[in-house]
């Protein structure tokens, strides 16, 4: 349900870039969100959204231990919250490639999509996630029958990724460095 309320706040947004961009690339990164900012913590907070979800306490207090990390910022969240949840990035993909179709086909406005998988770390996380937003963005074409070229890459960010981008680049399109992480990461290790 959540995802269904996104998807036309997202479309609002990629059409508004699209326009402001005609004929221009655009590079939209999907969603990195540290999961554990958007769990509740406290017992109150654990009540409330249970109340509001309809479940008991405890149910959903189970389901937030299950998913607490030891490290959040470096683990569950990227691509890989993407492989588990990938509804979050399928809406992503049908917000971009629907934007993109309907702009080219009513408004004749020149769009260029580049989708953009975070965090991605081996080439088949890269490749998972991008045969899945292909089968999105296939869908969306045929659905709309506009014809839209896309690319999907990802972002050299960790030193995992960097140490294998040979083998990455057999499933991306492009790369964009994220040198800032990626130097940060580099001297942390």
């Amino acid at each position: 349900r959540a995802l269904k309320k996104l998807l036309p706040m997202q479309k609002g947004d990629f059409k508004g870039i699209f326009r402001a961009m005609n004929g221009l690339p655009v590079t939209i990164r999907l969603l990195d969100p540290p999961l554990h900012e958007f769990l509740p913590h406290t017992e109150k907070e654990i009540g409330e959204l249970a109340g509001k979800m309809g479940i008991q306490s405890s149910r959903l207090k189970a389901q937030v231990e299950a998913l607490t990390e030891m490290n959040p910022m470096l683990g569950h969240r990227g691509c890989r919250l993407g492989i588990t949840y990938p509804e979050i990035y399928e809406m992503q993909v049908r917000a971009i490639m629907e934007s993109a179709c309907e702009l080219t086909r009513d408004e004749k406005v020149k769009v260029i999509p580049e989708i953009m998988i975070p965090l991605v770390g081996h080439v088949n996380e890269l490749s998972r996630i991008r045969k899945k937003s292909e089968e999105v963005c296939q869908k969306v074409i045929q659905e709309t029958g506009a014809r839209v070229s896309y690319l999907i890459g990802t972002m050299i960010e960790l030193p995992r990724a960097a140490l294998t981008a040979d083998d990455i680049a057999t499933a991306a399109d492009f790369f964009s460095f994220g040198t800032n992480d990626l130097t940060q990461m580099t001297y942390g290790l």
